[in-house]
């Protein structure tokens, strides 16, 4: 990674605004349901704080649609920050104006302040240049550690960037070594795995990566289409028609490298209590919708797994959150975990599976940033990343 960080800094007596991702789950009683966003930052956090800056927090919360939400408050980050930090954390009740800057003034040395949720303002999402400086107005340096939001071009991932030295966080820092050594140079042989519903969304991921992986696994949804563009009867499974004719082209040119299911489990409806079977991919009925790769399938990818030095996955390999439909997700997930093979998860719905199936330790690295991760895979520069400093 040629991006400035944390570490090119002297931090004594400045003020670093550090935009986190503490886009964390709640229940219903507002209790935090999953802190790994909050704990992926602490090595930022207590490196600012050991170094002698004032370090002032940001993040969004949810989509609030740039109103202000009670339940969309910051203040149970600041609660669990606070006791994973063992110390206090000065949670603001706004996120700009003379308020919140008189707070960061008299702060001293160590403290840390959480301002509230970024997208309580319509101005952050559209990344507004005077809203981007008001928070530009707290900081001395800015610290993008918020992989998870890199992707988008908001106020506090990239215009307050134009207005500050801007470096990265140690999470970023890891994700992108983690992912660019995954897609740059990998150690071979390199086994890209690819589900969720639908194909449109990763066309140019399946692009990128078949260029780059000596093995692409498909599985979810998406591997309707492709079964579709084989001219095999898929019953009423879930197919993107306006895709097809790109799964023809990818098909054609792809060789051996994509590695499609050769069995699913099918049912005769989309509820956790439906009839449901295993069949050859060939023997799809009418009527009936592939909701999960089958058990020979799950074979295939664990051999193809289990040779591999690299492994990258992203989307899982059906409707997981539905008992019947979740063992290929979750014996993929273990054949990952299994493997020597430097094993990188890509977020989101993997993540998931992967945290429920209790096998997150067996991980080498799970994402923050399930759309970032994705577009990363894409070959995409993401806005978050672009506006920090090179290295010189």
């Amino acid at each position: 990674m040629n991006k400035k960080t944390v570490q090119d800094i002297d931090w004594s007596g400045k003020r670093a605004l550090v935009r986190c991702d503490f886009n964390v789950p709640l229940d219903e009683s507002q209790r935090i349901t999953d802190d790994r966003r909050i704990t992926e930052a602490l090595p930022t956090i207590r490196y600012l704080v050991d170094h002698g800056a004032v370090v002032v927090l940001c993040s969004h919360l949810g989509r609030p649609k740039g109103a202000v939400s009670d339940k969309l408050r910051l203040t149970p980050v600041a609660e669990r920050l606070g006791k994973l930090l063992g110390k206090s954390v000065h949670k603001l009740d706004d996120s700009i104006g003379p308020d919140v800057e008189a707070a960061v003034r008299g702060a001293k040395p160590g403290d840390v302040l959480l301002l509230e949720n970024l997208r309580f303002y319509a101005q952050e999402e559209k990344n507004d240049p005077a809203h981007a400086e008001a928070l530009a107005r707290l900081g001395d340096v800015y610290v993008n550690d918020a992989f998870g939001a890199a992707h988008r071009a908001h106020a506090s991932t990239a215009g307050v960037a134009a207005h500050l030295p801007a470096v990265a966080g140690f999470l970023m820092q890891k994700e992108l070594d983690f992912l660019g050594a995954a897609l740059e140079n990998p150690e071979r042989p390199f086994v890209a795995i690819l589900g969720g519903a639908k194909i449109s969304d990763k066309i140019g991921v399946v692009e990128n990566l078949l260029a780059k992986a000596d093995s692409l696994l498909i599985g979810g949804g998406m591997a309707n289409t492709f079964f579709q563009a084989q001219g095999l009867e898929v019953g009423d499974s879930l197919v993107e028609a306006d895709a097809v004719d790109t799964a023809k082209q990818i098909l054609g040119r792809a060789g051996d490298k994509l590695v499609l299911p050769i069995d699913a489990v099918v049912a005769d409806r989309f509820a956790a209590d439906a009839e449901h079977k295993v069949v050859d991919v060939d023997q799809v009925q009418p009527g009936w919708r592939i909701l999960d790769i089958g058990p020979n399938t799950v074979d295939l990818y664990e051999d193809r797994i289990a040779k591999a030095k690299t492994v990258v996955w992203n989307g899982p390999m059906g409707v997981f959150e539905m008992d019947p439909f979740a063992e290929g997700t979750f014996g993929v997930a273990r054949a990952v975990a299994r493997s020597s093979a430097t094993s990188i998860i890509g977020g989101g719905d993997s993540a998931a599976a992967v945290e429920k199936a209790g096998l997150a330790d067996d991980i080498t690295h799970i994402s923050t940033g399930g759309g970032a991760s994705l577009e990363f895979l894409e070959g995409k520069e993401l806005p978050g990343v672009a506006a920090l400093d090179d290295k010189e």
